[in-house]
């Protein structure tokens, strides 16, 4: 963590739930993230630690405050399980890859809009990460293509 704040951590389950911990000050979780109806493929702090991401099974991204592990939003628009996410450098984007052959690219985190929808992949998206520069976004799926999308 920067400055003073406690080193944070976020764990995700196949019970729906996730875990809010920080393990220097406490053994116990510091709270229960709840609100996906299916299981939790990926959570993902934001660059700039301000924001949790989660990915499920029931198609949507949730995103959570990365403090205090409220729900803040639902991002939905995948017509099927969400497998992974991944945050722009700058923490204000975030993109997913799902089972329905998608990338939504990119939730806008400050409007909770989505900016671009990138279909191309002819099978389920495993993959999804962005360049260092943030002007691409790379995909790999079980068509066993690997995709280069400019922005």
């Amino acid at each position: 963590m920067k400055g003073n704040a406690p080193e944070r951590l976020v764990s995700g389950s196949d019970d729906f739930t996730m875990f809010l911990w920080e393990p220097a000050v406490s053994k116990h979780p510091k709270t229960r993230m709840t609100g996906h109806q299916q299981l939790v493929n990926h959570v993902y702090f934001s660059p700039d630690e301000q924001w949790v991401a989660s990915a499920s099974f029931d198609k949507s991204v949730k995103l959570w405050n990365g403090t205090t592990g409220k729900f803040v939003f639902a991002f939905r628009g995948h017509v099927g399980p969400v497998y992974q996410i991944s945050w722009s450098a700058d923490s204000r984007l975030l993109l997913s890859g799902s089972k329905d052959s998608t990338l939504k690219q990119v939730w806008d985190i400050r409007t909770h809009k989505l900016k671009q929808d990138l279909p191309g992949h002819d099978d389920e998206v495993f993959a999804v990460d962005w360049s260092p520069d943030g002007e691409k976004v790379a995909s790999g799926g079980r068509d066993r293509v690997l995709k280069l999308w400019m922005g």
